[in-house]
């Protein structure tokens, strides 16, 4: 009985498979462990894991597993080897939804009222180059009275009226920004002339120009026989300002 217990013993500790292993030359691990399971039988591997343990076997096998003869060594610095080639991602990282693959310019938004290629703004110089949209208005303003005399009530008839009223008024305003326009030019020349005698250029405040301004409007309105129905609305429109600010009457 103490013979064939030792020869057991033996044979768990020694087997087959290791045997070769250390007839091949260097076969046996640390601690008697077979460095090379893959030539052992099926029951030479259950009585190895009942001998050393679960944990310890799995990791025996595992350490024999990733030590593949025919396996290929990673690539280190793949990017080093060739810059021109492409990116490679992997595929654990989830590609986005809406990837740029070419990178696309940006486009800017140009206003030429406010871009330095469209050159500067002249008001005399426009107003001489579109000298024919006045004579274009007029045209459609005739027109528009044309119509307006045809229907004589209803919802084209308030159309009618509408337009008519903002063309008199882009007229008016038109005119004004006209009178402005020759206000400046006349304080120029006269800022000219007094240069050229010698004297010290002086230049008028904004408050001043208005001032010049309401004058020059209100000897237009006198000469027009426009000035009393002006006032009125002027008097009208400061009375309903006042009418705003002041308390209401609790009765």
């Amino acid at each position: 009985m103490l013979r064939e217990s030792s020869r057991a013993a033996a044979a768990l500790r020694f087997p087959h498979g290791a045997r070769r292993g250390e007839e091949d030359g260097g076969g046996m691990g640390p601690g008697g462990l077979p460095k090379d399971t893959s030539h052992m039988s099926f029951e030479e591997l259950l009585e190895l894991q009942n001998q050393v343990g679960t944990k310890t076997y799995k990791q025996l096998v595992a350490g024999n597993s990733t030590k593949k003869p025919g396996s290929r060594p990673p690539v280190q610095n793949a990017c080093v080897a060739d810059k021109h080639r492409p990116l490679e991602m992997s595929a654990k990282v989830r590609v986005p939804f809406l990837r740029q693959v070419v990178p696309v310019s940006k486009k800017v938004a140009r206003d030429p009222r406010f871009d330095d290629l469209s050159g500067e703004y002249n008001p005399e110089v426009f107003d001489k180059t579109y000298q024919f949209l006045n004579d274009i208005r007029a045209k459609e303003k005739e027109l528009v009275k044309k119509q307006l005399k045809k229907h004589r009530s209803g919802q084209e008839h308030e159309k009618l009226q509408q337009l008519l009223q903002r063309m008199e008024q882009q007229e008016m305003a038109q005119q004004e920004r006209k009178r402005q326009q020759e206000l400046h030019l006349a304080l120029k020349q006269e800022r000219r002339a007094r240069a050229q005698q010698g004297h010290r250029p002086y230049f008028l405040k904004k408050s001043e120009q208005r001032q010049l301004l309401l004058a020059e409007k209100f000897q237009e309105l006198k000469r027009s026989k426009k000035l009393e129905s002006f006032l009125s609305r002027k008097r009208r429109r400061n009375a309903g300002k006042d009418r705003r600010h002041l308390p209401l009457s609790k009765e």
